[in-house]
């Protein structure tokens, strides 16, 4: 059977991978603490009850039938007032669009402005953006961060990669690692599209941001979210944020994104939008509407769903730390938003009991899976090489007892290794 060449050369998914072996350790009645997915178990962390009594009273309204392509002129009021007030962006309707989550934003945003061969500039670790280079036959130029900078790109390591290309994709609070940009950091990499935006001529295509901000509203403590149009409005006429209810909301699967940038852009990417059928359902729109309008749902929401996400993700950089004190080859950066907790499992080069050498991240992970009962993602799965001893760990699918109760099992695993 011939299939195309974009179909033989797309990689497939780390995570799944993981998913599968996890799958066939509970079918054979093991508990595995699940810190692989992006996503929130919703009888821990139900989406707020005006948002779901919303939903299911726009079906009973029959709110069933295809929304506009570009989303619901409420919705997208509503985030435009959304936006203004909680960022001070003010971005009017007609420069919003919105779709089934974030996925088809992001996918429609390379569509709209990458031909194939422009090369586009992202950091490694970072979500799918190596992935979206493969579907666009874009040239994909990779750039390393380190451990030192909290794994968010630095303006000195992005600078030797930005002549001539078409796009620079950047994500904060960042998916995997839950670092984020500090003002000085992102000021001085907008400095330098806007530098290297003055030096092309009127015929040349610009060189424009992706700026995923889906958990911006997931910060915590003293650590401040940022964005590039607010430091430097200038670029707003090059710039597409990434956005929406999904991880602020715990509503994954209400699927409910918004992107918006300049008007003539975001255009472009409501029609790829709608001949791929990636828009919202109507009635989730619908609802979303109303519930952005409430401030105080929407922050007593928020507010609880840091403190619970805070708390399970400090509880296991705590674990982490302790661990490294007790001279174990492991550990964490201080968690600052989204989901996520960075970790570092050294212990490639190690033996098992069985006497199975682990010669990569794949290895370690695999072997906590079954005998720590412990699933992360290696950053592997996030464009670095497999030679990397750094994990996302996902706390949104586990509740603080499940954490706490996991590191003594990761501690005795990791004993066992010689």
């Amino acid at each position: 059977m011939k299939v195309s060449v974009l179909a033989q050369n797309l990689h497939g998914s780390e995570i799944i991978k993981i998913a599968g072996e996890i799958n066939e350790l509970k079918k054979q009645g093991q508990n595995i603490a699940n810190l692989t997915i992006g996503d929130f178990d919703a009888d821990i962390y139900p989406i707020p009850t005006e948002l779901k009594d919303g939903i299911v009273d726009a079906y009973n309204r029959n709110q069933t039938n295809y929304p506009p392509a570009d989303g619901m002129l409420s919705l997208r009021e509503s985030v435009s007032a959304f936006l203004k007030n909680r960022m001070g962006l003010e971005y009017a309707a007609n420069q919003i669009l919105i779709s089934g989550g974030s996925r088809p934003l992001i996918y429609s945003t390379y569509l709209a402005l990458v031909d194939p061969g422009d090369k586009v500039v992202f950091p490694t670790p970072s979500w799918n953006n190596n992935h979206y280079c493969d579907l666009t036959g874009a040239e994909a130029v990779l750039v390393e961060t380190r451990a030192e900078n909290n794994f968010m790109p630095t303006a000195a390591e992005i600078a030797p990669h930005l002549k001539g290309a078409t796009l620079l994709a950047l994500c904060s609070p960042l998916n995997p690692t839950g670092t984020m940009f500090g003002k000085k950091d992102l000021e001085e990499i907008c400095d330098l599209v806007i530098a290297e935006n003055k030096s092309r001529g009127a015929d040349e295509k610009p060189l424009y941001l992706l700026y995923d901000q889906i958990y911006s509203q997931l910060t915590f403590g003293a650590y401040k979210h940022y964005d590039p149009v607010t430091l430097r409005p200038e670029l707003k006429d090059y710039t597409v944020f990434i956005d929406g209810g999904s991880k602020c909301f715990a509503a994954t699967g209400v699927r409910v994104g918004w992107g918006f940038g300049p008007a003539e852009i975001i255009t472009n990417m409501k029609a790829i939008v709608g001949h791929m059928g990636a828009w919202s359902p109507k009635a989730e729109q619908v609802a979303m509407a109303e519930y952005l309008k409430n401030d105080g749902y929407v922050n007593a929401y928020l507010g609880k769903l840091k403190d619970n996400i805070q708390a399970s993700l400090s509880t296991l950089h705590e674990g982490f730390q302790a661990l490294k004190a007790e001279g174990f080859n492991v550990d964490s950066i201080e968690p600052m938003g989204a989901i996520y907790l960075t970790v570092r499992v050294d212990y490639t080069g190690k033996t098992t009991p069985d006497g199975k050498v682990l010669a990569n991240s794949a290895d370690v992970n695999f072997y906590l899976i079954k005998e720590a009962g412990v699933a992360f993602v290696p950053f592997s799965a996030f464009g670095t090489g497999e030679e990397i001893t750094w994990f996302r760990a996902s706390v949104g699918a586990s509740t603080l007892a499940e954490i706490q109760q996991m590191i003594p099992r990761i501690r005795e695993a990791l004993a066992k290794l010689k």
